[in-house]
Parts: C-alpha cells; structure tokens; sequence
C-alpha cells in the first residue's frame, strides 16, 4: 500500500498520466496563434465536438454534488444536474449563433452588441464563472479521492497535484488539446458515471433490497424538502436564461467546423451528460442503503466512499484516473476561456493597442495559470460545492437576460444590460440570506423575483433610451444572418470577421441563399416570425430540435423506469 492505494492503483493512476502528458504535448505543434489556442481553428468534426461538449460539461464535483444529494434526499437530487435536461433541445437552435458571429470569446458577443464597457463587465464576470468553476472542480476531486484513500490523501494535496498535472499538458495545447484529449477523456467520464452500480448492487443483493431497506422518497425525482417541485421548475427556467453566457461557450459551441458540427456536438454532447448522470444519482442511492450515517455538512464523501468501500485493486485506480479525466477535461476549457477573456477582452482596453499576435498567444499561456491559481483559492476556501453550485446558476442569469434580448430585440441596448445586471444583483441580496437586512428567501424563490424584473427593467430602460449605433447593428445582425459558407457576402459589405475558421466545401453556398433553404435561425426572427415563418426556411432549426425533445422524453422515461420498475 502507499498514499492509501495499492500498487497496482498506483500504476493505473502512472500509465494514464503518462498517456495525457504526452498527449498535451504532442498538440503543442498544432498551436500557431491565439485562435487556435482559444478556439481550436474552428476545426471540430461532429465527433470532437459531441466529445469536447462532454468534457467541458462534464466535472467530477458534478458526481459528487449529485451523489451526495441523492444519499440525503433520493434520486431527486439528480435535478442539480438534469436542470439542464429540458434546456438541451435549446442548444440546437443556439449553437448556430455562436458559430455565425464569428467571435472568439462570449464577451467579444457583448462589447460588439453593447459597447467595449458592457464587454468588461462582462468578462469579469466571466473570469469569476471560471474561478469559482474551477474551484468546485477541484474541491469535489480532491473530496472524493481523500475518502477513497481514507484521508491518506488529503484534499489539499490533491488539489494542488491535479493542479500541476493539468498545467502540465493544457497550458501549451490550448483548446486543440481539448479537442484531441476530451476523445479519451469521454471515456473515462463515462466509467466514473457507471462503474460503481454493479459492485454496489451485487453488496446489497439487488435493488430490491435497497428498496426495502430505504424509504419511498428515495426513489423519486421530487423531494419533500430542498428540491421540490417548485424548485425543479425555478432552476429549470433560470438555467435556460443562464446558460448562453457561460463563457466557455463560444468555444463549446462555436469551435466547430460547421454549423452542423456545432450543433450536434453542443446539444448531443451534453445528452451524453444527462444520461452519465443517471449513473451518479443511483451510486448515492445505493451508497445511502449500504452506507448510512453521513450527515448533511458531509454528505459529498458517500461518493468517495462507495470507491473505497466496493471497487477491487486496479479498478479503484481507474476510478482515480476517471476522476482525473473529469477535471482535465473541463478545467481546460475554463482555463483556456478565462485566459482569452483576460487576452483579448480586458487588457486591449488598457493600453494604447492589442498585443501582436505571437505576444498574444505567450500571454496567454501565462493568464491560463493565473485563472488555475485564482480557482486553486477558490477550491481550498469554499465549504460546499453545491453551495458553489447555486452561486454559478445566479450570476450566469444576470447576463443571460441581456445576451437573449440582444438576438431577439434590435432595440435592446447597454443601458438596459447595466440596469437589468444591476436590478437582478440587488434583488438578489435584498431576496437572499447573505446579509442581516435580507429576506431569507430560498434560491427558487429568489429567482421568482429577480428573473421577470431584470427583463421588465431591461425593456424598459432600453425603450426610453438611445439605441445603440446604426452600423454596429447592421454588422451584428448581418452575421447572425450569414450562415457558413456565406462569408463573401460579409467581405462585400466590408464587415470584419474575427475568426472565421475553416469553411467546408458542403457547407458553401452553391445557388439559393442558405437561410432561404433550411438555414434561418428561429431565436433571431423570433418577434418576425409570423411574417417570415415557412418549414422550409426554419427546417434545420425545427427538425432538430423536434429529434432532441425526443431525446429528452427517452431520458426521462429511462429514469422514470429504474426509479419504478428496476
């Protein structure tokens, strides 16, 4: 035994680290400027795409938080995770922006909408999401590996070593290693997501006897407390508003080669998550059955201990590495985001000009490590990663409103931002718990109040003020309407193109304009639609998203049936 594992662990653990390392470096020699660094090129295929999204979305204190809630309150705590679930049909018809206006961070979307200010703020919002991601990242591994070593590993100390062993590879392969790693990294992920179930089943005798052994409640997807109804529907609507400006976005869905690409890789991506959290609600479940006793404060160590407690030599080792994968996987992205937001979006507008490009590219590797550092102050200070968890959804909304009106609505400007981002802020504090004067109130009922009053001050405010300059609207809203393929069009007009990426020969326009034939995007025409609207213009967006619905019914009937029948 050594650190609490046995040998053969240990080199399990060794011959996968290698294989990442070199792995990283080998995409060194793929990276050749910042684009590449921050966006891959614009070269995903669907398959590096729909691996990418799984990667970056996917995070070992995702399995901790959804397996620590279901030992406590049953297989409702997967909400903490699947209030995406009803969201991801969404990312179809989303997808296709991030890869049209052709920017290379979210907040490049916000200074060319609203202005270079309403950018800033954003980015440190964005660089804030980063940290405070990372950190939960970092804390739920570092958790979980200290029960599965029996405090041998402290977290700290994996923290601080899983921190070097990304640095390792990530910081010089940007997102071209992403693309290239997240491939193995999926299925690590998915071994940590199912691993568990059978050695937990075959302890306690079958899921019949953890039924008899648990209460009713266990074994639904709403809970009496926490996360009840009321709540489900809450986080669900605020997911939707948030989720477009989680700033790893533009490259999660916007790196593609396509706009296909794009949209497969996003929305199918993350179906894979929806079903890998199937696997971490049941492991708290059947950890609660067979090891009863954690309280609320350490409920997050039942996924640790399941590990340590049912998994042979070698197999605990692999669920080690699987851990590891989670936290590459998505820590990269996030680092590589935070990175170009600081490169790109804050330091132009401190000095005189933009950095040359291969200045640009050395820097951000630099920033890269200091958005790590920033997320490892994060990890070792925060007490709770579902608390953790509820601080991302709330500040992903504040500009989730102003990123859906600046599509939709050619009125919306950046007085309506700052209002809204400023309504929903205070709302926020005067509605929650965080100060002696406030109310107290639960996040589902905080977000009842601050989501329809940051869109009502939005609008507002944006309709009794200057709207924004005439030509920074016909730009914006002439590449929203430019689909891949179309780009002459833009050059004509004299429109610049930050990162157009490489265009694939089926994707060029051959004769009818593309959004005359399927390529229309319906969140963009929205309030046009009933002038605009036939199947054939809108038909990618429609049929998409009717075959993702299914997906999700097909999910939810597979959770309805092990949660009823299994």
């Amino acid at each position: 035994m050594i650190l609490g594992i046995t040998y053969l662990d240990l080199a399990v653990i060794l011959v996968y680290i290698s294989i990442i390392v070199y792995m990283g470096w080998w995409t060194k020699k793929k990276v050749q400027n910042s684009g590449d660094y921050f966006m891959g090129g614009r070269k995903g295929s669907k398959i590096m795409m729909i691996a990418n999204a799984f990667g970056a979305g996917t995070h070992t204190d995702q399995a901790i938080a959804v397996s620590g809630a279901t030992y406590q309150i049953g297989l409702a705590g997967i909400w903490y995770q699947w209030i995406w679930l009803l969201a991801t049909p969404f990312y179809w018809i989303v997808a296709p922006i991030y890869r049209r206006v052709r920017y290379v961070t979210t907040a490049d979307f916000f200074e060319e909408r609203y202005g270079a200010k309403v950018g800033v703020a954003y980015s440190i919002m964005g660089i804030l999401f980063f940290m405070l991601n990372l950190g939960l990242i970092l804390k739920g591994t570092g958790t979980a590996i200290e029960a599965v070593t029996k405090g041998a590993v402290s977290t700290e100390a994996v923290v601080i070593g899983l921190t070097l062993f990304f640095l390792g590879y990530s910081v010089l392969g940007g997102l071209v290693s992403a693309l290239f790693v997240n491939l193995i990294q999926g299925l690590f992920i998915l071994v940590l997501s199912f691993l568990l179930i059978p050695f937990a089943l075959n302890a306690i005798g079958g899921m019949d006897a953890a039924r008899a052994t648990l209460p009713d409640y266990m074994f639904s997807f709403i809970a009496p407390t926490e996360v009840t109804l009321y709540f489900i529907i809450a986080v669900i609507i605020n997911g939707l508003i948030g989720i477009v400006v989680q700033p790893h976005h533009m490259a999660v869905g916007g790196a593609g080669k396509t706009e296909s690409a794009c949209r497969t890789g996003w929305t199918y991506g993350n179906f894979t998550k929806r079903f890998a959290t199937l696997g971490w609600a049941l492991v708290g479940v059947l950890a609660a059955a067979l090891f009863p006793g954690l309280d609320n404060e350490h409920r997050e160590l039942a996924f640790g201990t399941a590990v340590a407690n049912l998994l042979p030599s070698g197999l605990i080792g692999l669920m080690i590495a699987a851990m590891a994968a989670a936290v590459l996987a998505a820590c990269h992205n996030f680092m590589v985001g935070g990175s170009a937001l600081i490169t790109r979006n804050i330091i132009p507008k401190l000095k005189d000009s933009s950095l040359s490009q291969i200045n640009e590219l050395k820097f951000a590797r630099w920033t890269s490590i200091g958005i790590v550092v920033g997320g490892v102050v994060v990890a070792l200070l925060i007490p709770s990663v579902v608390q953790g968890v509820k601080y991302l959804w709330q500040i992903t909304a504040y500009f989730g409103i102003g990123f859906w009106m600046a599509v939709m609505w050619k009125k919306a400007n950046r007085y309506g931002v700052w209002a809204s981002v400023i309504a929903t802020i205070l709302v926020t504090f005067i509605t929650g718990p965080y100060f002696s004067f406030g109310f107290g109130w639960a996040l589902e009922y905080q977000i009842t109040a601050y989501l329809p009053i940051g869109f009502l001050v939005f609008i507002l405010v944006s309709k009794f003020t200057e709207p924004e300059p005439k030509e920074k609207l016909d730009q914006f809203y002439a590449l929203l309407h430019t689909p891949v393929g179309e780009e002459n069009k833009l050059l004509q007009k004299g429109y610049k193109i930050m990162l157009a990426g490489e265009i694939d020969e089926k994707e060029q326009n051959q004769g009818e304009p593309l959004e005359e034939n399927g390529h229309s995007l319906i969140v963009v025409d929205l309030l046009s639609l009933p002038k605009k609207f036939s199947f054939k213009r809108y038909r990618i967006d429609l049929v998409g998203f009717f075959y993702a619905t299914l997906f999700v019914i097909f999910i939810l009937g597979i959770g309805y049936a092990v949660a009823n029948f299994w």
